[in-house]
């Protein structure tokens, strides 16, 4: 029987498919042939070895070659500069700028890769040059790891990606064309189609969450619609099951706040989207504590998970007794989904978190300013300027904060009406995530494996 590897190569989509349950699913449908390829290895990367259980499992550092000889070293030297030129991110950069694709956040030296035009590489921005890198970039003549190769050849498995646009994926891409494999592709987020990288287009099978991810394939990158199964937003299988209320108050006591009043939840966005977020942070716990706020309801910090500048960016609410602050984690959706079923308002940027709070009812008050920023800085509206957030921006599914006093406005009407708004919570979480009716992890699974060829191909 063919083996099955699935590589999950980010913090990201390894909580998505471990927290909904994709990788259970499979190995109760796939048993022995199913192996992980846990490619993270951020902080978090014991997680997942430790979430894998008894499952077989290949980490990142197993798969690095060792004792090269000169003309592989050689070879891999010259991939490397040819990719730095022409590969994953110059052709992820000339995409975007040639669709538009997060226009006006582009900066020269921006520490999001996808966010700096310079890395579009020193070709001239002609459309008919891209086929000829893509073909380059994809190609089965690219330098791969001798221990993935060697795998490869012997194993000859199917593929299957949780995440399809990172860089770390493509030598899996490259080896299973190499030896004719089935691949098989997740796109990890809303967001990912419009600008969050290229989209190989030699897989068997696409998986998206809505039809206006399945559109954008179709549009921006070449791929064929049959080849493309909309599935539902797996995450959201984690909030179709309802968390009794004491889950949700053990939480917040366990932070030092009081559960009996009111809970407003404080979302962050990375350093890097948010860079002024610990004045907006300090001038929010201040105004809680001298305008009475504090008798009124609490306050939750929940950082962002990629923010590892949190402690001080979040110092004014560690500070303050009564105030609590989470540690940033990819590893806690369940917690997560305790708070957004039983929060009573959500203040946040942009990010999936925007709509994690809209798929869950709660009132939601979106910052569209950044507190104490220099003139002409705008981090926090260019964060929600892109094209994956034009459903969102044209709806009155949230209350827009331009400026503090609207922040403190739309807390007080969250509170005071929780209702307001949720007809239109509703519509705008049906369009963005698709189906949400706790199977789509179920679905996902289920693309994978029918994807499989049949025993004895």
């Amino acid at each position: 029987m063919t083996p099955v590897w699935l590589v999950l190569p980010d913090p990201f989509s390894s909580r998505l498919f471990f927290d909904t349950g994709i990788v259970e699913r499979l190995h109760d449908r796939l048993g022995e042939r199913l192996e992980l390829f846990l490619l993270d290895t951020s902080e978090q990367a014991g997680a997942w070895s430790e979430r894998a259980g008894s499952l077989r499992t290949t980490t990142a550092a197993e798969l690095k070659p060792q004792g090269l000889g000169l003309p592989a070293k050689v070879a891999r030297r010259a991939d490397a500069w040819l990719d730095r030129r022409i590969g994953f991110y110059p052709l992820s950069l000339r995409h975007s700028i040639r669709s538009g694709f997060n226009r006006e956040r582009m900066q020269a030296g921006h520490q999001n890769w996808f966010l700096d035009p310079q890395l579009a590489g020193p070709l001239p921005h002609w459309r008919a040059l891209d086929p000829l890198l893509s073909r380059w970039h994809y190609g089965r003549l690219r330098f791969v790891p001798r221990p993935l190769l060697e795998r490869v050849a012997r194993e000859r498995p199917a593929i299957s990606l949780a995440n399809i646009q990172m860089h770390a994926v493509v030598p899996f891409i490259v080896a299973g064309r190499r030896y004719g494999l089935p691949l098989v592709g997740h796109v990890a987020s809303w967001d990912h189609t419009v600008g969050k990288g290229i989209v190989s287009p030699h897989l068997r099978r696409y998986i998206v969450q809505n039809t206006v991810m399945r559109d954008d394939l179709v549009r921006y990158h070449g791929i064929g619609a049959q080849r493309i199964a909309v599935t539902g937003w797996p995450q959201t299988d984690v909030f179709h099951r309802r968390r009794p209320r004491e889950e949700f108050e053990s939480i917040v006591r366990g932070l030092g706040v009081d559960p009996a009043r009111p809970v407003v939840l404080v979302m962050g966005n990375t350093p890097t989207n948010a860079p002024f977020e610990s004045r907006f942070v300090e001038r929010l716990v201040s105004w809680w504590d001298e305008s009475g706020a504090a008798a009124r309801f609490s306050l939750v910090f929940r950082p962002h998970p990629r923010d590892r500048e949190w402690r001080e960016r979040f110092a004014a609410a560690l500070a303050k007794d009564e105030v609590g602050v989470q540690e940033p984690s990819f590893t806690d959706l369940e917690g997560l989904a305790a708070l957004l079923q039983h929060g009573d308002a959500v203040v946040s940027n942009a990010g999936t978190i925007l709509l994690d709070a809209l798929v869950n009812d709660r009132p939601t008050i979106c910052v569209l300013y950044d507190e104490g920023a220099p003139a002409g800085e705008s981090f926090a509206l260019k964060n929600v300027s892109g094209e994956h957030y034009r459903q969102l921006m044209e709806s009155a599914a949230f209350y827009r904060a331009e400026r503090f006093e609207d922040v403190v406005e739309g807390i007080d009407r969250a509170l005071a009406r929780p209702g307001e708004l949720a007809e239109e919570r509703a519509r705008v979480a049906g369009e963005v995530v698709g189906v949400v009716d706790g199977k789509a992890a179920e679905r996902v699974a289920e693309v994978v494996v029918s994807a499989l060829p049949e025993p004895g191909s």
